[in-house]
């Protein structure tokens, strides 16, 4: 299959993989297509909850109930921290296993 790209996107491809872990230029497109795939199957999947969310908010400004921004952003900073706490959490115990497959240990 061959795929042409516009050249400012192909640079950016270039780019990526001079600097990245991909190995080639097929390697990022390959990522880039599963990452893609699973982004708009995710959207599919929750479609519904995406538009009665938003409908939910448009009847909320509608009736004058909104937030202050500092409110917004107190909010996402909490969501924020909550995400990265987990993040980490998952990432230590990814690393004890991976040392502890590396000195010989079983799963």
């Amino acid at each position: 299959m061959k795929i042409h790209l516009r050249p400012e996107l192909e640079q950016l491809v270039k780019q990526d993989v001079k600097r990245g872990p991909y190995q080639t230029v097929d390697e990022f497109v390959e990522l880039a297509v599963s990452l893609l795939h699973e982004q708009e199957a995710w959207l599919a999947e929750h479609s519904s909850e995406i538009r009665e969310k938003i409908e939910q908010g448009y009847a909320a400004a509608q009736r004058g109930d909104l937030i202050g921004s500092d409110q917004v952003r107190s909010a996402l900073d909490e969501k924020k921290r909550a995400w990265l706490a987990t993040s980490a959490k998952h990432e230590q115990s990814s690393n004890r296993q991976a040392a502890h497959e590396a000195e010989g240990g079983e799963e």
